[in-house]
Protein backbone atom coordinates (compact mmCIF):
# COMPACT_ATOMS: atom_id res chain seq x y z
CA UNK A 1 0.00 0.00 0.00
CA UNK A 2 1.50 3.11 -0.62
CA UNK A 3 2.32 5.46 1.95
CA UNK A 4 -0.28 8.43 1.36
CA UNK A 5 -3.02 5.81 1.56
CA UNK A 6 -1.62 4.00 4.55
CA UNK A 7 -1.04 7.41 6.59
CA UNK A 8 -5.02 8.63 5.36
CA UNK A 9 -6.16 5.17 7.08
CA UNK A 10 -4.15 5.87 10.11
CA UNK A 11 -5.21 9.40 10.81
CA UNK A 12 -9.12 9.18 9.96
CA UNK A 13 -9.02 6.25 12.84
CA UNK A 14 -6.75 8.31 15.06
CA UNK A 15 -9.48 11.14 14.46
CA UNK A 16 -12.76 8.76 15.09
CA UNK A 17 -11.19 7.22 18.09
CA UNK A 18 -10.62 10.91 19.47
CA UNK A 19 -14.32 12.20 18.80
CA UNK A 20 -15.24 9.26 20.30
CA UNK A 21 -13.96 9.69 23.03
CA UNK A 22 -14.50 13.77 24.00
CA UNK A 23 -17.60 14.15 26.31
CA UNK A 24 -19.76 17.33 25.75
CA UNK A 25 -18.91 19.96 27.99
CA UNK A 26 -20.77 20.33 30.77
CA UNK A 27 -23.81 23.15 30.70
CA UNK A 28 -22.72 26.43 31.98
CA UNK A 29 -23.46 27.44 35.96
CA UNK A 30 -26.43 29.40 35.61
CA UNK A 31 -27.96 29.69 39.26
CA UNK A 32 -31.16 31.27 38.45
CA UNK A 33 -34.67 30.00 38.66
CA UNK A 34 -34.99 27.96 35.18
CA UNK A 35 -31.27 27.68 35.06
CA UNK A 36 -28.40 24.56 36.23
CA UNK A 37 -26.35 24.57 39.47
CA UNK A 38 -22.73 22.82 38.38
CA UNK A 39 -21.73 21.42 41.55
CA UNK A 40 -18.38 19.92 42.57
CA UNK A 41 -18.69 17.12 45.03
CA UNK A 42 -16.01 16.66 47.69
CA UNK A 43 -13.86 14.12 47.29
CA UNK A 44 -14.73 12.36 50.35
CA UNK A 45 -17.84 10.95 49.10
CA UNK A 46 -17.96 7.52 47.87
CA UNK A 47 -19.17 6.09 44.62
CA UNK A 48 -22.01 5.30 45.73
CA UNK A 49 -23.51 8.48 47.20
CA UNK A 50 -27.01 9.29 46.09
CA UNK A 51 -27.38 13.49 45.36
CA UNK A 52 -31.15 14.99 45.62
CA UNK A 53 -32.75 18.61 45.62
CA UNK A 54 -36.31 19.05 46.19
CA UNK A 55 -36.67 15.49 46.62
CA UNK A 56 -35.07 13.99 43.20
CA UNK A 57 -32.22 12.36 41.89
CA UNK A 58 -29.95 14.43 40.45
CA UNK A 59 -27.54 14.18 37.40
CA UNK A 60 -24.06 13.42 38.58
CA UNK A 61 -21.35 13.62 35.99
CA UNK A 62 -17.46 12.92 36.02
CA UNK A 63 -14.89 15.29 34.11
CA UNK A 64 -11.58 14.07 34.55
CA UNK A 65 -10.90 13.36 38.69
CA UNK A 66 -14.23 15.53 39.41
CA UNK A 67 -17.57 14.54 40.04
CA UNK A 68 -20.01 17.35 39.92
CA UNK A 69 -23.69 17.58 40.34
CA UNK A 70 -25.93 19.09 37.66
CA UNK A 71 -28.71 20.88 39.35
CA UNK A 72 -32.05 21.99 37.47
CA UNK A 73 -33.58 24.87 39.46
CA UNK A 74 -37.50 25.12 39.41
CA UNK A 75 -38.42 28.27 37.85
CA UNK A 76 -40.82 28.71 41.29
CA UNK A 77 -37.57 28.89 43.24
CA UNK A 78 -37.16 31.54 45.18
CA UNK A 79 -33.87 33.51 45.62
CA UNK A 80 -31.41 32.25 48.39
CA UNK A 81 -29.88 29.26 50.02
CA UNK A 82 -30.62 25.71 48.46
CA UNK A 83 -29.21 22.42 49.59
CA UNK A 84 -28.32 19.81 47.73
CA UNK A 85 -28.70 16.65 49.70
CA UNK A 86 -26.17 13.99 49.67
CA UNK A 87 -26.92 10.48 51.36
CA UNK A 88 -24.60 7.52 51.48
CA UNK A 89 -25.01 3.80 53.47
CA UNK A 90 -24.11 5.31 56.88
CA UNK A 91 -24.24 8.66 56.78
CA UNK A 92 -26.55 11.97 55.48
CA UNK A 93 -24.94 15.63 54.66
CA UNK A 94 -25.93 19.40 52.40
CA UNK A 95 -24.05 20.92 50.37
CA UNK A 96 -25.73 24.64 50.36
CA UNK A 97 -25.83 26.76 47.06
CA UNK A 98 -27.14 30.15 46.33
CA UNK A 99 -29.86 31.24 43.69
CA UNK A 100 -29.56 33.92 42.77
CA UNK A 101 -33.10 36.20 41.47
CA UNK A 102 -34.15 36.76 37.50
CA UNK A 103 -37.01 38.50 36.19
CA UNK A 104 -38.60 37.09 32.57
CA UNK A 105 -40.75 39.33 30.20
CA UNK A 106 -44.02 39.48 29.48
CA UNK A 107 -46.10 37.77 26.37
CA UNK A 108 -49.32 38.77 25.92
CA UNK A 109 -50.95 35.95 23.33
CA UNK A 110 -54.60 36.22 21.29
CA UNK A 111 -56.29 32.86 20.65
CA UNK A 112 -59.30 32.48 18.47
CA UNK A 113 -60.70 29.39 20.42
CA UNK A 114 -61.55 30.36 24.16
CA UNK A 115 -61.82 26.58 25.03
CA UNK A 116 -57.81 26.64 25.57
CA UNK A 117 -58.27 29.76 27.88
CA UNK A 118 -61.43 28.82 29.89
CA UNK A 119 -61.53 24.66 28.93
CA UNK A 120 -64.94 23.00 30.51
CA UNK A 121 -64.73 20.91 33.39
CA UNK A 122 -64.64 17.92 30.90
CA UNK A 123 -61.85 19.25 29.24
CA UNK A 124 -60.32 20.20 32.36
CA UNK A 125 -60.22 16.70 33.75
CA UNK A 126 -59.07 15.55 30.50
CA UNK A 127 -55.97 17.89 30.69
CA UNK A 128 -55.16 16.75 34.77
CA UNK A 129 -55.00 12.76 33.58
CA UNK A 130 -52.80 13.93 30.61
CA UNK A 131 -50.91 16.06 33.41
CA UNK A 132 -50.08 13.17 35.60
CA UNK A 133 -49.06 10.96 32.91
CA UNK A 134 -46.18 13.77 31.83
CA UNK A 135 -45.28 14.12 35.30
CA UNK A 136 -45.02 10.60 35.81
CA UNK A 137 -42.37 10.85 32.86
CA UNK A 138 -40.42 13.78 33.88
CA UNK A 139 -40.02 12.30 37.28
CA UNK A 140 -38.16 9.21 35.94
CA UNK A 141 -34.15 8.73 36.64
CA UNK A 142 -32.86 5.85 34.36
CA UNK A 143 -29.17 5.60 35.45
CA UNK A 144 -27.30 6.89 32.36
CA UNK A 145 -23.36 7.49 31.01
CA UNK A 146 -21.68 9.48 33.56
CA UNK A 147 -20.13 12.05 30.94
CA UNK A 148 -22.87 14.86 29.60
CA UNK A 149 -24.92 13.81 26.43
CA UNK A 150 -24.51 16.04 23.11
CA UNK A 151 -27.50 18.10 22.57
CA UNK A 152 -27.96 20.15 19.66
CA UNK A 153 -31.68 21.93 18.27
CA UNK A 154 -34.57 19.83 17.20
CA UNK A 155 -34.97 22.21 14.60
CA UNK A 156 -33.41 25.55 13.29
CA UNK A 157 -35.21 28.49 12.85
CA UNK A 158 -36.29 31.64 14.41
CA UNK A 159 -36.79 31.60 18.41
CA UNK A 160 -40.69 33.24 18.56
CA UNK A 161 -40.92 32.44 22.12
CA UNK A 162 -38.07 31.86 24.66
CA UNK A 163 -38.19 30.20 27.78
CA UNK A 164 -39.24 31.80 31.32
CA UNK A 165 -41.47 33.83 29.72
CA UNK A 166 -44.72 35.31 31.96
CA UNK A 167 -47.24 34.27 29.73
CA UNK A 168 -51.05 36.28 29.08
CA UNK A 169 -53.69 34.28 27.10
CA UNK A 170 -56.43 37.00 26.07
CA UNK A 171 -55.27 38.86 29.06
CA UNK A 172 -55.42 36.27 31.31
CA UNK A 173 -52.62 34.80 33.30
CA UNK A 174 -51.11 31.68 32.97
CA UNK A 175 -47.94 29.09 33.89
CA UNK A 176 -44.74 30.67 32.85
CA UNK A 177 -43.49 29.47 29.13
CA UNK A 178 -41.62 26.01 30.38
CA UNK A 179 -39.44 25.66 26.78
CA UNK A 180 -38.47 27.23 23.55
CA UNK A 181 -40.41 28.16 21.13
CA UNK A 182 -38.96 27.41 17.31
CA UNK A 183 -40.66 28.79 14.11
CA UNK A 184 -40.74 26.44 11.79
CA UNK A 185 -42.98 25.64 8.38
CA UNK A 186 -45.41 22.98 9.03
CA UNK A 187 -44.14 19.61 8.08
CA UNK A 188 -40.76 20.03 8.99
CA UNK A 189 -38.79 17.74 10.24
CA UNK A 190 -38.42 17.61 14.23
CA UNK A 191 -35.28 16.00 15.43
CA UNK A 192 -34.27 14.14 18.47
CA UNK A 193 -31.74 16.96 20.21
CA UNK A 194 -30.16 14.33 21.96
CA UNK A 195 -29.12 10.74 22.16
CA UNK A 196 -32.68 8.94 23.81
CA UNK A 197 -35.65 6.20 24.42
CA UNK A 198 -38.98 7.43 23.79
CA UNK A 199 -40.40 7.43 27.00
CA UNK A 200 -43.82 8.50 25.81
CA UNK A 201 -46.47 9.73 23.24
CA UNK A 202 -49.66 11.25 22.83
CA UNK A 203 -51.85 13.78 21.68
CA UNK A 204 -52.58 16.11 24.69
CA UNK A 205 -55.26 18.75 24.81
CA UNK A 206 -53.28 22.00 25.38
CA UNK A 207 -49.73 20.13 24.32
CA UNK A 208 -51.06 18.69 20.75
CA UNK A 209 -49.20 15.28 19.66
CA UNK A 210 -46.33 15.12 21.74
CA UNK A 211 -42.97 13.00 22.12
CA UNK A 212 -41.29 12.53 25.29
CA UNK A 213 -37.48 11.87 25.56
CA UNK A 214 -35.51 10.00 28.16
CA UNK A 215 -31.85 11.23 28.11
CA UNK A 216 -31.15 9.33 31.25
CA UNK A 217 -30.07 10.40 34.55
CA UNK A 218 -33.11 12.44 34.93
CA UNK A 219 -32.81 14.06 31.77
CA UNK A 220 -35.92 14.77 30.00
CA UNK A 221 -37.38 16.58 26.61
CA UNK A 222 -40.50 16.95 25.14
CA UNK A 223 -41.36 18.23 21.85
CA UNK A 224 -45.03 19.23 21.52
CA UNK A 225 -47.61 20.61 19.10
CA UNK A 226 -46.68 18.08 16.31
CA UNK A 227 -48.67 16.98 13.07
CA UNK A 228 -47.48 13.58 13.16
CA UNK A 229 -45.57 11.20 15.47
CA UNK A 230 -42.78 9.04 13.92
CA UNK A 231 -41.42 6.76 16.85
CA UNK A 232 -42.93 4.37 19.49
CA UNK A 233 -42.81 4.41 23.51
CA UNK A 234 -39.64 2.27 23.69
CA UNK A 235 -37.78 3.50 20.72
CA UNK A 236 -34.07 4.18 21.13
CA UNK A 237 -32.72 7.21 18.79
CA UNK A 238 -29.78 8.87 18.26
CA UNK A 239 -29.35 12.68 18.27
CA UNK A 240 -30.99 14.38 15.26
CA UNK A 241 -33.01 11.26 14.36
CA UNK A 242 -36.58 12.51 12.98
CA UNK A 243 -39.16 11.98 15.84
CA UNK A 244 -42.36 13.40 13.94
CA UNK A 245 -43.08 16.30 11.85
CA UNK A 246 -43.72 20.13 12.84
CA UNK A 247 -47.62 21.21 13.18
CA UNK A 248 -50.17 23.48 15.40
CA UNK A 249 -52.26 20.87 17.23
CA UNK A 250 -52.83 22.10 20.96
CA UNK A 251 -52.82 25.26 21.74
CA UNK A 252 -50.66 26.78 19.08
CA UNK A 253 -51.29 29.81 17.22
CA UNK A 254 -49.48 28.59 14.23
CA UNK A 255 -47.01 26.19 13.12
CA UNK A 256 -43.82 25.88 15.43
CA UNK A 257 -42.07 23.55 17.75
CA UNK A 258 -42.11 23.68 20.95
CA UNK A 259 -39.06 22.17 23.05
CA UNK A 260 -39.16 21.53 26.93
CA UNK A 261 -35.59 20.46 28.84
CA UNK A 262 -36.26 18.93 32.51
CA UNK A 263 -33.09 17.91 35.14
CA UNK A 264 -34.11 16.62 37.61
CA UNK A 265 -38.06 17.22 37.37
CA UNK A 266 -37.06 21.08 36.81
CA UNK A 267 -37.69 22.80 33.83
CA UNK A 268 -34.86 25.01 32.28
CA UNK A 269 -34.10 27.06 29.61
CA UNK A 270 -33.25 24.39 26.58
CA UNK A 271 -30.66 27.38 25.35
CA UNK A 272 -28.11 26.17 28.20
CA UNK A 273 -27.96 22.58 26.12
CA UNK A 274 -27.72 23.62 22.90
CA UNK A 275 -25.36 25.60 20.70
CA UNK A 276 -27.12 28.61 18.90
CA UNK A 277 -26.58 29.03 15.12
Amino acid sequence: MALPALMKILLTGLLAACSASIAAPLPPDNRVPGGIAVIPLPEYLSENVSVRFNDMDVPVMTTGRERVAVVGIPLSSKAGEQLLELREASASDSLPFRVESKSYPEQHITLKTQEHVNPSPEQLARYEREAAEQNAVYRRFTPGAKEWPVFSLPGRGPFSSPFGLKRFFNGEPRNPHAGLDIALPEGAPALAPADAVVAGTGDYFFNGRTVMLDHGNGIISMLCHLSRISVVPGQTLKRGERIGLVGQTGRATGPHLHWTVSINNARIDPLLLAPTP
